[in-house]
């Protein structure tokens, strides 16, 4: 019997997320809110740690090194800001905490790549996420229909009193 408490974190766990080890270099898309407006800022570094790996609480810190500073974030996988997840590179290490890297420059940063299918891993199928963008677009669909509608109905009232116009223009005429 499941627990309230798991009963709870199963249920905003995300169906599926990318597989993710330290050692990887990804690319975070996280959702950033600026007063009303929202927008996609990508977060780019190497994954120096990986924490509870099969939970709704499933962590990774991303470091890089930007105008020459060290910048780490944490992403919670299961976080609905957390768009998409996507490995890039795959490296060669033997531990999950890859702290000393921080205190790594230049080449002594550096990696030893493995091959790996990028295709394979960076596919995730969401049933769920698959579905609702489809309705998204079947609702976006079916208001571009009932807009074109409209306006091919106020173009046939244009030329209808343009030709009502046109009439009374030959009758006077006339």
């Amino acid at each position: 019997m499941q627990s309230v408490i798991q009963k709870v974190s199963e249920k905003y766990k995300k169906q599926s997320v990318v597989d993710v080890k330290s050692g990887d270099t990804v690319k975070v898309h996280q959702k950033i809110r600026e007063g009303n407006k929202e927008r996609v800022q990508i977060f780019q570094g190497l994954v120096i740690r990986t924490d509870r790996k099969n939970s709704h609480t499933s962590r990774i810190t991303v470091r890089r090194i930007a105008s020459g500073v060290g910048v780490e974030k944490s992403f919670l996988l299961h976080s609905p800001l957390v768009l998409k997840v996507e490995v890039t590179k795959r490296s060669k290490v033997r531990r999950n905490y890859l702290t000393y890297m921080r205190d790594r420059t230049g080449k002594a940063a550096r990696l030893t790549g493995v091959d790996f299918d990028r295709d394979a891993v960076n596919t995730v199928h969401d049933a769920k996420a698959e579905e609702e963008k489809a309705k998204l677009a079947e609702e976006t669909a079916k208001a571009a229909e009932a807009e074109a509608e409209k306006k091919a109905q106020e173009e046939a009232e244009l030329e209808a009193k343009a030709a009502e116009v046109a009439a009374r223009h030959e009758e006077n005429k006339a």
